[in-house]
């Protein structure tokens, strides 16, 4: 009698649906969070400083505090997609509410007039810099099926490795193939025994295989559930020469945590096809820890003009991933439904490697009128690194990072305009896609705009802002190569209250 049972399997093997460029950009990238404020001008404070978010961009920035402050911040998030695949279109979309900032900074000023330095500042803060909340639903019809998948693995897989062993449950042969023999012979062993494919002879030695389905188009139902957080949290130094020069540095502790929930269905197939419905499920999670540092300057050239430069290093990140699947169709095992979400895939810690990214900034003083601050940041993502440098494990993706990937160019324009206690704000920016055909994932457009408050003693801000960008979604990571079409637009809206002390 089988029963149902958790168990753990460790990979050792890299794997391509949890490992991949997709993971390297999922956490080099950093939407527009923080307070409302900096939402406002849409984060461009390169050379302004003055705001707990603005460490983000560059850490010089808290020495231009003249106060003890602390803020925190709260933002509604709305998600709508629009998502075209196999000629038809859908619309998904979802809204919650959380905490994306909460930080304070100590002001320490000189009591000496001799002095040069007159001013420390000493800052924490905490930021949501990525949320990873979203939904796609996708439907259509189209020539490659999730059999296309399933082969990809199989040939070249000899057909006794993944046969049961005898008096072996379906259950452990699945774990204990993945944990033996790796990811690849795990996949061919499912797609076998979920009737998707078969050998071609049922020779132990056999290595190619045939798909047990007959179509031309089929119909297919994906829906991809993703939730989660990149935030981070930093400790910030920053000092004051006389009244010309700022200059700071951050340590940044990040933290990851990523889930997401595929669930695939296809039907449609040939009248006489063996198969005429299939389900795939799959749900990934990930979770782990980085560390970078940032350092930057503030020059003072006028009473008007500021200048900023800043420099991030690249991240470090330490990440572990867990997977769970599984599949049913007419052919499948009758005990197939023993593969199930109760068995947990746990594969080997690995490490991922941002690229380093270079910020200009400059801003105009306009008195105590207002401001305008434009910013200039660089991030070479073809330096990104999966895994160690050099080493065979990933080789096939930093190939394809170093030649797919390039450099990302980011512009970021924000005003503020001041009525007595009333602050008016706006903002734009651009980001250029990672990718050199710029296809895959394209450029990425924000517009913001805002309101503050100053009641003396603290402020209450609030910010909209609205990003834009169009995204190729693959379905699966090999097999099915027409992705699904995503135009995705966020929409934040944020609240944030300042106290001063």
């Amino acid at each position: 009698m089988k029963r149902n049972f958790t168990f753990i399997a460790l990979f050792l093997c890299a794997i391509i649906t949890a490992q991949n460029s997709t993971d390297v950009l999922r956490y080099s990238s950093e939407n527009l969070q923080g307070t409302a404020r900096f939402q406002g001008m849409s984060g461009a404070f390169g050379a302004l400083g003055g705001d707990l978010s603005a460490l983000n961009v560059n850490p010089a920035g808290t020495s231009v505090f003249n106060t003890n402050q602390a803020t925190i911040s709260g933002s509604y998030y709305d998600r709508s997609n629009t998502i075209n695949y196999g000629g038809t279109s859908s619309g998904a979309y979802s809204g919650y509410v959380d905490i994306n900032q909460a930080g304070g900074v100590l002001v320490f000023k000189s009591s000496s007039p001799d002095t040069a330095w007159s001013k420390i500042a000493v800052a924490i803060n905490y930021d949501v810099v990525e949320d990873f909340d979203n939904e796609i639903v996708a439907s259509g019809n189209t020539s490659e099926g999730i059999d296309k998948y399933f082969l990809n693995f199989a040939n070249g897989v000899p057909f006794g490795d993944i046969l049961l062993r005898d008096g072996e449950f379906l259950e452990d042969a699945y774990l204990d193939i993945g944990e033996a023999q790796g990811f690849k012979d795990q996949q061919a062993f499912l797609g076998y025994f979920g009737g998707i494919i078969d050998p071609v002879s049922e020779d132990n030695d056999n290595t190619s295989y045939l798909s047990n389905a007959s179509y031309s188009n089929v119909n297919q139902q994906f829906s991809r559930f993703t939730s989660g957080y990149n935030s981070k949290f930093t400790f910030n130094v920053a000092s004051q020469y006389r009244d010309i020069l700022h200059i700071g540095g951050s340590l940044n502790f990040h933290n990851i945590s990523y889930t997401r929930f595929d669930k695939f269905s296809e039907s449609n197939y040939n009248a006489d096809s063996e198969i005429q419905r299939t389900t795939f499920d799959n749900r990934l999670f990930s979770e782990g820890s980085g560390f970078s540092l940032n350092v930057g300057a503030i020059a003072k050239v006028s009473d008007m003009v500021r200048l900023g430069a800043s420099y991030q290093s690249p991240t470090w990140y330490r990440i572990t991933d867990n997977l769970q699947q599984r599949i049913s169709s007419d052919l499948a095992d009758q005990d197939i439904n023993f593969i199930n979400f109760d068995l947990v895939n746990v594969f080997p810690t690995y490490s991922i490697k941002t690229p380093a990214k270079l910020t200009g900034s400059l801003a105009l003083i306009f008195g105590k009128s207002g401001l305008l601050s434009l910013d200039y940041g660089y991030q070479d993502m073809s330096q990104a690194i999966l895994g160690k440098k050099n080493s065979s494990e990933f080789s096939d993706t930093n190939t394809f990072i170093a030649n797919d990937l390039g450099g990302v160019s980011t512009f970021r324009l924000g005003g503020e305009y001041r009525i007595e206690r009333v602050s008016l704000r706006a903002g734009y920016r651009f980001e250029s896609s990672p990718f050199n055909d710029g296809s895959t994932i394209g450029d990425l457009e924000s517009v913001s705009g805002g309101v503050g408050y100053d009641f003396g003693s603290s402020r209450l801000d609030f910010a909209l802002n609205r990003t834009e960008r169009n995204v190729a979604e693959f379905l699966f990571d090999t097999g099915l190569n027409t992705p699904a079409a995503v135009n995705a637009v966020r929409t934040n809206a944020t609240l944030s209250y300042t106290m001063r002390f």
